[in-house]
């Protein structure tokens, strides 16, 4: 089971379809961390085991520099409708344990 964390940028339509399914969701907005930046938005992912999804090209750079965090959902802004992007996040909490997440990107 993963939990995420959904960063600013999300839909909040995704954040009620997750929930939908029994999905364990944080969002930027209701956790009060609208403007802050991307490395504190991994460093709050960290303390609480979540995997982010974003879609912000900024926290694939964050993951090529080595920054430790605790898994990257990312999804190119524009390429897959909510109803992709919620079935594929199911899917994902499904398939993976937050372990396998560790320092791992997936491409949505």
């Amino acid at each position: 089971m993963i939990r995420f964390h959904l960063d600013e940028n999300v839909s909040s339509a995704i954040t009620i379809g997750l929930r939908r399914l029994g999905i364990d969701v944080t969002t930027t907005p209701e956790q009060s961390m609208l403007s802050v930046s991307d490395e504190e938005q991994l460093a709050f992912a960290v303390s609480q085991g979540r995997v982010i999804f974003t879609q912000d090209d900024d926290f694939l750079t964050l993951h090529q520099s080595g920054v430790n965090h605790a898994g990257i959902a990312y999804c190119k802004q524009g390429t897959r409708t909510i109803g992709e992007i919620i079935n594929y996040l199911s899917l994902m909490d499904k398939v993976f344990d937050a372990v396998d997440m560790q320092s791992r990107v997936e491409f949505i």
